[in-house]
C-alpha cells in the first residue's frame, strides 16, 4: 500500500507491503453537513449553561447584562485566542464575536485581543496575519501577546490545591467581560486542550507554567484523563479566581483541520460538549500494538519538535516495547524551547535523563521525560530538517525520508526474530490516540 505523507509543502511517499500493514488509523470521520460559519453561528445562537444548570445566557444577553444574571453593559471587552501553533479557526470565530460586539455598542478601540502564548513566543507578523485573517487590519493594533515572563504583567491569585503558584494576566482583572476561544482536542498530559487552558497556561506567569508542568509527570497526567488528573486540577483552580464573566466558543475540527463542531456559552459546559465529539473523533481503535508505528506531525504542529513530540507520545500508546517509532515532522523552526533538549543531550541514556529531570525539574522537562520514556524501551527515528546530530543528542536517529526509515524499522525487526513486523500508520499523530483492543494472544501486545 502507497501512503501520502504530508511534510511542509509537498508529500512524500511511503510503500508498505500489504502484509506488515496493521492498519492506516486517522481520527474518524465526523459527519458535516454545515459550513464552519453556520456552525460557529449556531453555536453562538444556542449557548450551553454551566454544567447541572438550567438556564443559558445568550452572547448578546452576556454583554448586554440583560440575562437571568443581570449586570452592568459591557464596556471593556477582553477576547482571549490562541497562538500559531493551533489550527484553531480563529478568522472566523473573530468575524463573528465582532459582530456581537458591534450589536452591542461596544466601540472597537475598547477591546484587547489577548494572545494566549502560555510560555511560548508571540506571534510573528505574519503569524498575526494567519491568526486575525480578514479582521487584521480591524484588530492588529488591538493585540497584545501575552509573555509569561513579565512579572509587573501578572496578578498574584494564591495557590492551586497541588501547591501551584496562581499568577495570571493583569488584563483579565481589567475587563469586564471575557470570550474565551480555543479547539478541543486530545492534549498527551493535560487530557485535552481547549476550554479552561486558556486561563492556565494560556495567560499565566512564567513559574505557574512551569510548576503545573511538571505534574505532566505524574502517570495521571495523560491524553483523555480528566478525573485525577493533577494537571487538569490546577486548571480548574484557576478559574473561580476570575471575576470578570467569561463567555466561551469552543470548536472540535476533524481530521482535515475543519470544523466539525462548536460549543458557546458557559466556559466548562461548553468545554465539555466539545470533549464528547472529540472523543468520537480522535480516539482510534487498533487491533494490536505495532512492531513499527510512523506518526507524522501535521501543520501547524510541525513548527518544532517540541511540539512534535506530541505525535511521539501518542504513537508510543499502540507500539510494543523493543519496536521502532518514526516521527515525520519537518521542525521548521528548529526544536522549540531549549531546556528539554539540553538535558537530554547531558544525559547517558533515556534512564539517565528521566533520573537528572527527578533531580531538579524546570519548564520543558515533562517534555524530556515522556521522549525518555519512549526511548528508553523503543527505536525512534526522525525524518525532520534537524541536523542528524542534534537529533541523536535526544535519542532520535535520522532518517533521510520515510521510506528509508521504514525499510530500517522492517529490517531491525526481522533481525530480532519477527516474520512479519506490523506497522502502523498515524497521519496525524498529534491529535489520533489509538486504543489498543485486547487482543486474543496477549504476547501480541507486549
Amino acid at each position: 500500500m502507497r501512503v501520502r505523507i504530508p511534510y511542509l509543502d509537498r508529500s512524500l511517499a511511503l510503500d508498505i507491503p500489504d502484509e506488515n500493514l496493521l492498519a492506516v488509523a486517522e481520527p474518524n470521520e465526523y459527519p458535516v453537513t454545515r459550513p464552519a460559519g453556520v456552525i460557529l453561528r449556531d453555536a453562538v445562537d444556542h449557548p450551553i449553561g454551566s454544567p447541572g444548570a438550567d438556564s443559558t445566557e445568550s452572547l448578546g444577553e452576556f454583554l448586554a447584562g440583560t440575562g437571568e444574571i443581570r449586570r452592568d453593559p459591557c464596556r471593556r471587552p477582553l477576547i482571549i485566542v490562541n497562538d500559531a501553533t493551533r489550527p484553531t479557526p480563529t478568522a472566523a470565530m473573530l468575524e463573528i464575536l465582532m459582530g456581537a460586539l458591534k450589536n452591542a455598542g461596544i466601540p472597537r478601540q475598547n477591546l484587547t485581543v489577548l494572545v494566549a502564548t502560555g510560555a511560548h513566543r508571540g506571534p510573528t507578523e505574519q503569524e498575526y496575519r494567519q491568526i486575525l485573517g480578514a479582521s487584521y487590519d480591524e484588530l492588529r493594533a488591538l493585540c497584545v501577546a501575552h509573555d509569561a515572563r513579565r512579572e509587573e504583567d501578572m496578578v498574584d491569585l494564591g495557590f492551586t490545591r497541588n501547591g501551584t503558584p496562581i499568577l495570571l494576566n493583569r488584563r483579565l482583572f481589567e475587563a469586564d467581560r471575557i470570550i474565551a476561544t480555543g479547539s478541543v482536542e486530545p492534549h498527551y498530559f493535560a487530557g485535552f486542550t481547549g476550554g479552561r487552558k486558556a486561563f492556565l497556561p494560556g495567560v499565566a506567569a512564567f513559574k505557574t507554567i512551569e510548576t503545573n508542568h511538571k505534574l505532566a509527570l505524574s502517570p495521571a497526567a495523560r491524553s483523555l484523563a480528566l478525573r485525577g488528573n493533577p494537571v487538569h486540577e490546577d486548571m480548574m483552580d484557576a478559574l473561580p479566581l476570575i471575576k470578570a464573566p467569561v463567555f466561551s466558543l469552543m470548536t472540535v475540527l476533524d481530521k482535515d483541520q475543519k470544523v466539525a463542531a462548536a460549543s458557546a456559552g458557559d466556559l466548562m459546559g461548553s468545554f465539555y460538549a466539545a470533549v464528547e465529539v472529540a472523543r468520537k473523533i480522535f480516539c482510534v481503535p487498533v487491533g494490536e500494538r505495532a512492531d513499527v508505528v510512523v506518526s507524522v506531525a501535521k501543520f501547524p504542529m510541525d513548527i518544532d519538535l517540541y511540539q512534535s513530540q506530541k505525535a511521539i507520545d501518542n504513537g508510543a500508546v499502540a507500539l510494543k516495547d523493543g519496536g521502532t517509532l518514526i516521527l515525520v515532522s519537518s521542525c521548521r523552526d528548529g526544536i522549540g524551547d531549549e531546556a528539554y533538549a539540553k538535558l537530554l543531550a547531558q544525559a547517558d541514556s533515556p534512564a539517565d535523563a528521566i533520573e537528572r529531570i527527578r533531580g531538579g525539574y524546570k519548564l520543558g522537562y515533562h517534555k524530556a521525560a515522556k521522549m525518555a520514556e519512549v526511548s528508553g524501551r523503543a527505536t525512534v527515528l526522525g525524518v525532520t530538517e534537524l541536523p542528524p546530530e542534534r537529533l541523536r543528542s535526544m535519542f532520535i536517529e535520522s532518517a533521510a525520508s520515510p521510506q528509508e526509515a521504514l525499510d530500517r524499522a522492517l529490517s531491525d525487526a526481522k533481525a530480532r526474530g519477527v516474520p512479519v513486523p506490523r506497522v502502523l500508520v498515524l497521519p496525524d499523530g498529534c491529535v489520533t490516540v489509538p486504543e489498543v483492543l485486547v487482543s486474543l494472544r496477549p504476547e501480541q501486545n507486549k
